[in-house]
């Protein structure tokens, strides 16, 4: 019997060794978003926040694209409410865009939610948040969300060496980032609006990123309704994430089956893959004078996503996660 005793004992072990392995580890992830001008960005960062709730991610930092008063402040109000206040906000502090949020929204949750920041003085420069954060993690090992502008994107390649790291920013970037998933682009060819704001930076970064980089396209949000399950939960209140969106879908008629989710489509990407939602089309990104792109399939290093699962199931998944409530319990940091 002990012979046996020790073999059953073994073949636990070795398969509990197994699922260990086989486990996937939380997605380190640095959120970039323009939270302001669209109200999808509160959206995203739901997600994100249930995504690392569920073990999938683990939050680096939320870092703003945009430099309006309030944005650091907005920031605080969403990861103080997902049980993070303590997580690092990151904004422009030289030249950026300046975009308060076209629903007023913004105005709305830091006047009525707890957040532990109250100024963008406060918080430190976005590319310096940036450099300490790639210097502090394993090569190869984060995946930057951009949902908004390329303004920090492109002033992070361009950054010198620093306190944190010897490396140039690009050589940071080579060093440390496994992907770069954006929303950003209008596929084979168009106009979007990330793109278009800050066409310096979105041309700086398109050219001269040194690693991967996946395309969420218009017109992949765009089909992607949400919201309305979220305004109709009664179940769900004192929450800034619902708020916003009953605030904002009855303020526009193209809003009245919901809103459309460019920014979530990238985040469920980045932190669960492209897949069972979407292909991927190989090429390069090409970013015209005038702030319109088109689409390269002899170049390289660049993808776009194709629509593979029904918008039905993509926009029921991204409603159920958006509803997500936080964790009850002890604050956690990331």
């Amino acid at each position: 019997m002990k012979p046996l005793f020790l073999s059953l004992l073994l073949v636990l072990a070795g398969s509990y060794y197994s699922l260990a392995q086989q486990a996937p580890k939380p997605v380190p992830i640095i959120f970039d978003t323009d939270i302001g001008p669209d109200y999808d960005d509160v959206g995203a960062i739901a997600l994100l926040h249930a995504l690392a709730d569920s073990g999938e991610a683990r939050i680096l930092a939320t870092i703003a694209s945009n430099k309006y008063a309030r944005v650091g402040a907005v920031l605080s109000v969403f990861n103080t409410w997902f049980k993070r206040p303590g997580l690092p906000i990151g904004v422009p502090k030289r030249k950026a865009l300046d975009l308060p949020s076209w629903q007023k929204w913004d105005s709305v949750v830091t006047a009525n939610y707890p957040h532990v920041i109250s100024s963008n003085t406060e918080v430190p420069d976005a590319v310096a948040l940036y450099r300490k954060l790639l210097a502090a993690e394993p090569d190869n090992s984060v995946t930057i969300v951009t949902v908004g502008f390329f303004t920090n994107l492109a002033n992070l390649l361009q950054s010198a060496p620093d306190k944190y790291s010897p490396l140039s920013g690009r050589e940071l970037v080579k060093k440390k980032v496994k992907q770069l998933v954006s929303m950003a682009g209008h596929f084979p060819a168009g106009k979007e609006f990330n793109v278009d704001r800050d066409i310096p930076s979105s041309k700086t970064v398109v050219t001269q990123w040194p690693g991967t980089i996946i395309f969420s396209g218009f017109e992949i949000g765009v089909e992607v309704l949400t919201g309305l399950p979220l305004i109709g939960n009664e179940a769900i209140r004192n929450s800034p994430v619902k708020d916003v969106f009953a605030l904002s879908i009855p303020m526009s008629k193209q809003d009245k089956n919901g809103r459309m989710s460019w920014d979530e489509t990238a985040v469920l990407v980045a932190i669960r893959g492209w897949e069972p939602y979407y292909t991927l089309r190989s090429g390069r990104f090409v970013i015209n004078n005038d702030g319109s792109n088109s689409w390269d399939d002899a170049g390289t290093g660049h993808f776009y996503l194709v629509k593979k699962m029904p918008v039905a199931e993509v926009t029921a998944l991204i409603n159920q996660l958006i509803m997500h409530q936080p964790v009850q319990g002890k604050s956690r940091a990331k």
